[in-house]
Formats: structure tokens, sequence, C-alpha cells
């Protein structure tokens, strides 16, 4: 087949497209407990309700516990997804918040996870462990001792 360059230009644009269309449609949106889609604005972070329990979000959790371990000669293990979110950006950023066994006690974790399907590339960003209350002085909430 001997195509003219205009044709090959068209065709190329074509196809270049068609494969962002593809990873616009793959990585805006997200599904709920009903699988209807939910349209997402790139750079806001949604609720993932549905997939929650997903595989896809419980292998992204594993993997993050997997990979602080790794980084932090930790013996962390994985029970479960609390709570996820997604960010839309080039590719998706996951917000987890895990329950792990730490020494035989369950703590909760929040992780940040990078993912660019079309690049088969998987990050951890973060890995902290989350302050369920927050701890106040006297002296932070104004109040004096002895009064």
């Amino acid at each position: 087949m001997n195509l003219s360059n205009s044709n090959r230009i068209s065709l190329t644009v074509l196809l270049g497209l068609v494969v962002v269309l593809c990873g616009v449609f793959e990585l805006a949106h997200c599904f709920e407990e009903n699988d209807a889609v939910i349209k997402m604005k790139p750079g806001g972070v949604h609720d993932c309700k549905g997939s929650q329990n997903s595989a896809e979000i419980d292998g992204l959790a594993r993997f993050a516990v997997q990979e602080h371990n790794k980084k932090e000669n930790a013996l962390l293990e994985f029970a479960k997804v609390l709570k996820a979110k997604e960010q839309v950006v080039a590719g998706t950023i996951y917000l987890l918040t895990l329950e792990v066994i730490d020494a035989g006690k369950k703590k909760v974790y929040e992780a940040k996870v990078w993912v660019k399907p079309w690049m088969n590339f998987k990050q951890l960003q973060e890995f902290k462990q989350a302050n369920d209350v927050p701890s106040f002085s006297q002296s932070d909430l104004g109040a004096e001792r002895g009064h």
C-alpha cells in the first residue's frame, strides 16, 4: 500500500487522536456500586465508592504496603481498604486509607499511589500513619493552667 504524505499525516493524526481519547475515557471515570459511570474533571479528587473493595484497589493497597515494607525494612501486613479516592493527573493518583497489622495491632495508614497504566508504571509516593485524633495541648486551645 502506497500512501501519499498527506494521507500518512492524516492517518497519523487520526491514530494519535484515537490513542488520546482512549486514554481520557480510561482514566476519567470510576464506577459506583451500580456500575454507573461518574465523569471526573482532571485534577479533582473523587471517591471511588464501588471500587473501594475492588480487586484493582485491593491490589494497589497491597502494592503500597509491600513497597513501604521494602523501603523501611518493616513488616506491616495488609488487612483491608477503609477508603479509596482517586485524582486524574498524568495517570491516576490513588489516595488510600488502609488498615494494617503491625506487631499484632491494627493501625491505620494513608497511602498515595501514582499509576500510568499505558506505561506499565506504578509508584508509591507517600505512606504514613493516619492521625485519627489530633492532639491538642491546653495552650493550643487558649486555656491557661490554674484558671
